[in-house]
């Protein structure tokens, strides 16, 4: 054996040791390796430590000196945009005229309408009613159009909204294509009514001495999606407008039509006696026409002491209607979300009465003369009307009015 404590030699037997001195050296040689081993164990995990925050140090000193010093920012102070009141009457009110002029060649548009992009408002009343339009979920938009002597509102779909026109002056021809490929032309003078569903191509002709001017009413709240037909022409590859259209000359000939610089929204060219020689204005039959045509300046008038109302719009009961009415009165119901076009004449000093409409949104356009309009909640509608507007109304002197109180708490759930 290799340990010397228990190598044997022979002839040495005088020299063993006692048997309990032997056994205290074999317990103190069994120790000693096994506290090397412990030393040696707790040496390496020092040097291992030690090496460890080394490197861990070394790492963050280079970091901080790669990395550039930066000053600190001064804190920013942010100051508040100060939004301008708006009179909350322009959730109601429009003045149309004072809003941007879209002007044509032919003519020009302008509108009371709802805008995707704020920054399209020329002011925060016109945002305001935008706004009032399109939250309350209206299905109104609405448009002035002017057409000079001779102009042209380009052929034209709209594919979000029906389009209910009234023509308040001069004289127009009109022309819609319907999904049936049928072509209905007619001619239209003030106090007259035009209607185009949606996706229905149509156009409206100036052919009288004199601008026309129409009142458009679309029902939409969105922005109107519209398409002029000399777009998709110009939008089209050449190849393909040529099978379409099959020319003589074929793709030589599409290749002739240049797109303008302007906008032929509203056309009038200046050499238009070049291009135009022989202009024909045709009348369609009366059962297409009044599809799209409203006679309303001769339809039933209901009169009142303080004015009158004419009415363009679906009747459920058409008994009192004429054959051409009961056309246009069962067109419009064939289709969703159309609308209803009446005129309001009200004499000086009348007063069309406080009321509300169940089922639909009002939307108006003052022709002529001036009125102060009043807007009211149903709960308190009574108590909110002026007392000499009441006193006209109900046929009472002013003063028995004063006999209704005012209550200072809302009465719409009332236990007195």
């Amino acid at each position: 054996m290799d340990n010397a404590a228990f190598e044997m030699h022979e002839g040495a037997t005088q020299n063993i040791p006692p048997v309990g001195k032997t056994n205290t050296i074999f317990r103190m040689e069994k120790k000693r390796p096994w506290s090397l081993m412990s030393i040696f164990l707790v040496c390496l995990l020092a040097c291992t430590v030690t090496t460890a925050v080394g490197v861990l140090i070394l790492s963050l000193v280079y970091i901080n000196n790669s990395q550039p010093h930066l000053e600190p920012k001064p804190q920013e102070t942010t100051i508040p945009i100060l939004q301008k009141d708006v009179d909350p009457k322009f959730q109601f009110l429009n003045h149309l005229p004072k809003s941007k002029v879209f002007e044509f060649s032919g003519g020009a548009i302008q509108w009371a309408r709802y805008r995707n992009n704020v920054k399209d408002y020329l002011s925060i009343e016109e945002e305001a009613f935008g706004s009032s339009l399109n939250s309350q979920r209206s299905q109104m938009t609405l448009g002035t159009l002017r057409i000079k002597s001779n102009g042209l509102r380009a052929p034209h779909w709209h594919f979000n909204a029906n389009e209910h026109g009234y023509l308040v002056q001069g004289t127009a021809w009109i022309g819609v294509v319907d999904d049936g490929r049928v072509v209905t032309t007619y001619n239209v003078t003030a106090g007259q009514v035009i209607f185009f569903p949606k996706n229905t191509l149509h156009w409206i002709k100036n052919v009288g001495h004199e601008d026309c001017f129409f009142l458009l009413f679309f029902s939409t709240h969105e922005e109107l999606q519209t398409l002029d037909l000399d777009d998709v022409f110009f939008s089209t590859a050449e190849d393909i407008a040529s099978r379409s259209l099959k020319p003589e000359g074929g793709v030589n000939f599409i290749r002739t039509f240049h797109k303008q610089k302007e906008d032929q929204g509203v056309n009038l060219p200046p050499n238009l006696a070049e291009l135009v020689m022989n202009a024909s204005y045709t009348q369609s039959p009366d059962s297409l026409v009044w599809r799209y045509f409203y006679d309303l300046k001769g339809s039933k008038e209901y009169r009142f002491p303080g004015g009158i109302i004419q009415l363009a719009q679906y009747w459920k009961n058409g008994s009192e209607l004429s054959n051409n009415e009961k056309i246009f009165s069962e067109f419009l119901n064939q289709h969703q979300n159309t609308l209803a076009l009446s005129t309001v004449r009200i004499y000086n000093n009348g007063l069309r009465q406080p009321h509300f409409h169940f089922n639909a949104n009002e939307m108006g356009y003052v022709i002529s003369g001036c009125a102060k309009l009043q807007t009211l909640d149903m709960d308190d509608y009574f108590q909110a009307t002026a007392d000499h507007i009441l006193a006209q109304l109900f046929f009472k002197k002013q003063n028995e009015f004063k006999k209704i109180p005012k209550f200072t708490e809302d009465q719409a759930i009332n236990l007195p």
